[in-house]
């Protein structure tokens, strides 16, 4: 049986409402579930602005940009590979699996630009962060990039979160 996630989700940034939170929760929730997470961990969200993201893209990163959204995984791993349970905090009994930071301007825009609904992006912005906190990536422009394409379609089809 699976045990409670812990998704604290934070705003810094004024207009971030209570459905919202409850969507990306219901996502990350979702995601996890979907790639075989069955047990109890954290992942931690930061919903801010434009500012804040190009802030820590450039101290964490090195790019001087802002973007989209930011994934910090707690662990090196691949597709398909999970933590340990072991590796859950003994105080808290969850494992930690990463951070993530969300621009709701830049939500707001490529909804626009994509044709879609912010809700879509919010969610397909998650979707992705999870997917990268659980080793997916995208750098190549092959396999590994259509494979966690095809995921995040999956994952948000589940959803009942179309284009």
């Amino acid at each position: 049986m699976v045990k409670r996630h812990y998704i604290p989700v934070t705003a810094n940034i004024p207009g971030v409402n209570g459905s919202q939170k409850a969507l990306i929760r219901k996502v990350i929730r979702t995601a996890l579930a979907a790639e075989g997470v069955d047990f109890p961990c954290e992942v931690d969200v930061l919903v801010t602005g434009d500012a804040e993201i190009h802030r820590l893209n450039r101290e964490t990163r090195q790019v001087d940009n802002s973007t989209d959204v930011l994934s910090f995984p707690a662990f090196d791993l691949s597709p398909g590979e999970l933590p340990e349970t072991e590796d859950a905090d003994p105080g808290t009994g969850l494992v930690p699996l990463g951070d993530m930071v969300i621009s709701m301007e830049h939500v707001a825009a490529q909804a626009k630009e994509y044709g879609h609904s912010a809700r879509r992006e919010l969610a397909y912005l998650v979707v992705h962060s999870v997917l990268h906190l659980l080793g997916y990536d995208h750098l190549d422009e092959g396999p590994m990039k259509a494979q966690m394409r095809r995921r995040e379609e999956e994952i948000l089809a589940e959803l009942g979160i179309g284009r």
